[in-house]
């Protein structure tokens, strides 16, 4: 879901990325230098990582799709500093104008031949909150709950930590359909991104279930790459060489987001991921970051932080807050490059900035967690179901 920006110029921004098919630069399973020995290296920053995936998340799900910052300090004296619940009134919420039968918006449009999909297929029980101006999208959550997608990164790392650690596409899809159908809800969140709903359209008119992925104003979207780092960590640790993990998350992305331009933002993605997980004592996180924001978006981040005066200079003017992947994926670059090692002061700068803040912040968190192999206990003691997503984690890296 998203909201174009005066500010975010989303075509000139997508011409200007060049992103290319990745190539291992190892053609083996770990970076140059990078031994047996260091493995529990590698290990304690995947942990710190995904830790800070849900961290991320939790922390901007009362502010998820806040699109003026200026509303999150109304809101919050100081801003989001801690983990809070979701606020019963959102300022800049459409959720009325989503449809309930596909993916997309046109909610009014009528449709009477198609199902409904929230609240019959998806979602039972939530379709009510839809309708109503001014709903939070994650209306009742919790202080420290996570949201729909995270949800979707966790049943990813169950399946992987019951499969070996390695990715099985019908173990997925299976897990998925039950995760979103399932009543009672096995996750506590209101909305479902037109992603969900597009592919449980299709999926009630009988395609395939891997033939599923639909396609609307938002597939390239910053939510499509919430499930890829466990995937992606898992198969590296296991020494699954990097064309083959970037091959694996192409396909897995292609069932929910089928979008080639998503693919190849995909595949930077899990380089950096690499990179900053098997990189040497002598290789600064900050520098592999830059280097890898020249690579796939042509940005030299040095040069860029020099000419801005705050956060908000490059998240909601250079780039719209939104959550389209020509946007959100340079944001996400440029708060991971400059709070490398403050991790915390980097996920809650990344929620107050407001927009898809909470799907930014579960991929900044990630690059977070490794860079710094810092996992910020105080937040992540308080998440909801922190016992059972390290249990997940444990499961998975062990």
């Amino acid at each position: 879901m998203g909201q174009r920006s005066s500010h975010g110029n989303l075509e000139s921004v997508k011409g200007r990325i060049n992103i290319t098919n990745l190539k291992s630069e190892t053609n083996g399973s770990k970076q140059q230098g990078f031994t047996m020995s260091n493995l529990s290296i590698a290990q304690k920053r995947a942990a710190a990582s995904l830790r800070c995936m849900f961290v991320g998340d939790s922390l901007a799900m009362p502010v998820h799709w806040y699109y003026n910052p200026m509303d999150i300090f109304k809101q919050f004296s100081g801003g989001i500093t801690k983990l809070e619940a979701a606020p019963k009134y959102h300022p800049s919420s459409i959720m009325s104008l989503h449809s309930t039968k596909r993916g997309g918006r046109d909610a009014k449009r009528p449709s009477s031949s198609q199902p409904e999909i929230v609240g019959d297929v998806i979602l039972k029980g939530k379709r009510q909150f839809w309708n109503q101006p001014n709903q939070h999208y994650h209306q009742g959550m919790l202080a420290g709950e996570n949201t729909l997608n995270s949800h979707c990164a966790r049943i990813i790392m169950r399946a992987l930590g019951s499969n070996g650690g390695h990715y099985n596409e019908e173990q997925f899809l299976n897990a998925y359909i039950e995760l979103m159908t399932a009543n009672p809800a096995l996750h506590p969140d209101t909305y479902a991104e037109s992603y969900h709903r597009g592919f449980f359209a299709n999926l009630s008119a009988g395609k395939p279930h891997n033939k599923c992925g639909a396609v609307t104003h938002d597939t390239a979207s910053m939510g499509g790459l919430v499930t890829i780092a466990p995937i992606m960590i898992s198969e590296r640790l296991l020494g699954t060489p990097l064309e083959d993990v970037q091959t694996i998350c192409h396909k897995h992305i292609q069932l929910t987001h089928p979008d080639e331009f998503l693919a190849k933002v995909c595949s930077d993605y899990i380089g950096l991921l690499d990179a900053l997980l098997f990189s040497l004592d002598a290789q600064r996180p900050q520098e592999i970051i830059a280097t890898w924001a020249k690579r796939s978006i042509g940005i030299t981040m040095p040069e860029l932080l020099g000419k801005v005066h705050s956060d908000n200079d490059v998240v909601g003017r250079l780039f719209s807050s939104a959550c389209y992947i020509s946007d959100s994926w340079p944001s996400v670059l440029y708060l991971a490059y400059k709070y490398a090692d403050k991790p915390v002061a980097g996920l809650l700068a990344n929620t107050n900035l407001g927009g898809d803040n909470a799907h930014r912040g579960s991929v900044l968190g990630v690059i977070l967690g490794l860079a710094s192999g810092f996992t910020p206990s105080a937040l992540y003691d308080e998440l909801q179901d922190k016992d059972l997503i390290e249990e997940e984690i444990s499961a998975l890296l062990n």
